[in-house]
């Protein structure tokens, strides 16, 4: 808005117009830098607000990518760890079976050495019996033999 100024009563003179179109461009050029200078700050003001609201949108926009990529990314890690379990399961199972048989493996050999050592044990005792009887004959022997010494000794006494 233009200042107003008073107004003369009529002018005059020239030079009483010259001053009244001088004060009147002055206060033109008064009410137009005032308007430059609200619309700047207005301007300013707005451009202010919408670099604000273009940060809070890419904020926003930002943490919406981030949830998304979070999403993503927990749905693949349960994938993949779907994936672990099942293979791990699998191993497990064949690990399980080698043990199973492992286990079988021990008892037969457990079976086996128990034979074994049963028939072993059955050999010793057979041996041991043989062996008491030649020992038996051969003291039988020794005796014999030392009666029929003991005999000729004293036939020769």
């Amino acid at each position: 808005p233009a200042m107003a100024w008073p107004r003369p009563a009529a002018p005059t003179t020239a030079e009483d117009k010259l001053l009244l179109l001088q004060r009147r461009a002055l206060a033109d050029e008064e009410a137009a830098k005032t308007r430059r200078e609200l619309l700047t700050r207005f301007l300013q003001e707005k451009l202010s607000r919408e670099e604000q609201s273009s940060l809070r949108g890419l904020h926003r926009v930002r943490t919406l990518w981030l949830s998304a990529q979070r999403s993503a990314k927990d749905r693949e890690l349960h994938q993949d760890i779907e994936i672990l379990a099942q293979t791990f399961a699998r191993i497990m199972d064949c690990k399980d079976g080698v043990v199973e048989g492992l286990v079988r493996e021990l008892r037969e050999a457990e079976e086996q050495q128990n034979r074994a050592l049963r028939s072993h044990l059955h050999l010793t005792d057979q041996l041991l019996h043989l062996q008491r009887c030649r020992l038996g004959y051969l003291q039988q022997g020794f005796s014999a033999q030392v009666g029929a010494l003991k005999a000729e000794f004293e036939a020769e006494r």
